[in-house]
């Protein structure tokens, strides 16, 4: 009866084990990851300016003048805000900011 078991328990692991190397594509090579395993890095974009006003507020992306919901090369505006501006890069959601203004000093 134990024999009778653990053969049956055998075959049963032996099935598992089977269908798990079934579905893996004998073409892919070894080290290779799905492509959702592997990122995109982020690319450069540069804000320019931000225009605010009592009726429009305005983003200067990439040279390009762009209201909030506005879209461009991937870019979707989502909201200007005084000192940043949140958009959607290709799917992933980013916060940009303002290059910062030189120093000026005075001198006597």
């Amino acid at each position: 009866m134990r024999s009778a078991i653990f053969g049956l328990a055998m075959v049963l692991a032996l099935f598992a084990s089977a269908g798990a190397h079934a579905l893996q594509d004998p073409t892919r090579p070894p080290d290779a990851r799905p492509a959702s395993v592997q990122s995109v890095a982020p690319r450069d974009i540069e804000l320019g300016s931000i225009l605010l006003g009592s009726q429009r507020r305005v983003a200067v992306i990439n040279g390009v003048a762009l209201r909030e919901g506005d879209n461009h090369d991937g870019i979707r505006v989502r909201r200007i805000h005084r000192d940043k501006v949140e958009v959607t890069d290709r799917g992933q959601p980013r916060v940009l900011y303002p290059p910062t203004l030189p120093q000026v000093r005075i001198t006597q």
